[in-house]
């Protein structure tokens, strides 16, 4: 009897910890919820006064404002942003000159001669995706050089005289941009913007076409 007493007694005891330690989860996880519910508002202000700093940039304008989803001006300081407007303004710039070379092309337009030793014409050259494995190697690779020159040694503020993310004038390129005021300036900048991030999706519109075939208005058969 007493050694059935001792086993009642310990399962008691098993029991009573067993309840004990779910009741201090539960209390932890219930503080734990409090404290960051205490913390929320202070977080979204501090992430709404930080957005706030950019709202009067170039490109921010109606309907959408200061579009920013994927949260990656949380945070962020003017070099956090300049250095996200220097990659959107370059990328646009890449997808106006995809987007336009994919349509002459389609077009039937092509550079005169040969493209290699061999007597492989440009006109030979299929369009879109296709062209990457009808190029030959050597002409790749000079692509690749070629854009990679102009990466490193070009297309950056090399002087160090930019007035804005993406100038690349380097004292030299002008086209008439210092007789411009400043109001033209800012409508100019935000026209670029505006035409890069149009070109993004429209290259990536015509890469998905591509793949899905079918036949697009003025671009013509994918």
């Amino acid at each position: 009897q007493n050694e059935k007493h001792r086993r009642t007694k310990e399962k008691s005891i098993s029991h009573n910890s067993t309840q004990t330690t779910i009741k201090m989860k539960l209390i932890i996880a219930t503080t734990l919820a409090a404290s960051a519910a205490a913390f929320a508002p202070s977080q979204v202000a501090q992430t709404s006064t930080s957005l706030a700093a950019f709202e009067g940039e170039v490109g921010v304008q109606a309907p959408l404002g200061l579009f920013d989803p994927l949260g990656l001006l949380d945070d962020a300081d003017q070099e956090r942003f300049d250095r996200l407007r220097y990659v959107e303004v370059k990328h646009g710039r890449i997808a106006q000159l995809a987007f336009l070379g994919n349509i002459i092309t389609r077009a039937g337009i092509h550079l005169p001669g040969n493209i290699d030793k061999s007597g492989d014409a440009f006109d030979s050259i299929p369009d879109g995706w296709a062209a990457i494995n009808a190029i030959p190697q050597g002409g790749l690779l000079q692509i690749v050089a070629f854009v990679g020159c102009l990466e490193l040694f070009v297309m950056k503020d090399v002087t160090g005289t930019a007035e804005f993310p993406g100038d690349f004038r380097n004292e030299s390129l002008d086209y008439g941009w210092d007789t411009f005021d400043e109001e033209t300036k800012l409508v100019k900048r935000g026209v670029e913007l505006n035409n890069g991030r149009a070109a993004m999706l429209g290259i990536l519109g015509l890469m998905v076409h591509e793949q899905l075939g079918g036949e697009l208005p003025i671009v013509g058969q994918m």
